[in-house]
């Protein structure tokens, strides 16, 4: 969620996380924001200080009472004490306006990845979707008890659905997460590589049960 006043640099945000494949809320004031954070439940907060109906200072503070949503503060202030107390608040990141597009980017893939990290541990050792098992200690997969001869990147990738069991994830993430940023958005690799999973864990590969394509958008494991 971005929650921003100034309406050319809300865009600029929203455009770039969107264009890397994220889906984007806005807020543009602490009380706006309060109620997105009830109600929708972002993962992410981008956060300016300076906001018309309060100050985003104080919603980090109310924010931290139930949640713990990952915020980056994006302000104009730039003196050191407005940064601590930002962070002593509960802030996990600070970056002073100006600021580039590939800064923002790279310091909330730091996020996504705690993220990930945090729900591997929630999740323990093993989890399982209907016959469908993966250990993430011992990087093995399973299908009604037998193991899986999966290659390095095909369990990377099947990590990254059952880290995110009933949610989609885009293509654009996907691409970054396994073949870098820097790749380009050429999804001929994935495909194949998502065609040869699909060859190893489903029935009728053409008319999958686990792994479905949600057209234009990207990838997505059933939790059914």
């Amino acid at each position: 969620m971005i929650v921003e006043d100034d309406r050319q640099i809300q865009d600029f945000i929203a455009y770039s996380l969107m264009t890397a494949g994220f889906g984007v809320l806005t807020a543009g004031g602490v009380e706006e924001a309060m109620r997105k954070m009830r109600s929708k439940k972002p993962d992410i907060m981008v956060l300016d200080l300076g906001l018309p109906d309060g100050d985003g200072l104080d919603l980090i503070r109310r924010v931290r009472k139930f949640s713990d949503i990952p915020i980056i503060v994006v302000s104009a202030r730039d003196k050191e004490e407005d940064k601590i107390e930002a962070l002593d608040r509960g802030a996990e990141d600070y970056i002073t306006k100006p600021f580039s597009e590939s800064e923002l980017m790279a310091r909330i893939r730091v996020l996504r990845r705690h993220l990930i990290r945090e729900e591997r541990n929630r999740m323990g050792a093993e989890v399982s979707v209907r016959g469908l098992k993966i250990n993430f200690d011992a990087k093995e997969v399973t299908l009604d008890g037998n193991l899986l001869h999966v290659t390095p990147l095909e369990y990377q990738l099947l990590e990254l659905l059952f880290h995110n069991i009933g949610k989609v994830i885009t293509t654009r993430t996907l691409l970054d997460e396994l073949y870098g940023v820097s790749y380009g958005d050429n999804t001929q690799s994935l495909r194949a590589l998502m065609a040869g999973l699909r060859r190893k864990i489903e029935k009728v590969p053409g008319k999958p049960q686990y792994i479905v394509t949600e057209i234009g958008v990207g990838y997505r494991l059933k939790d059914e």
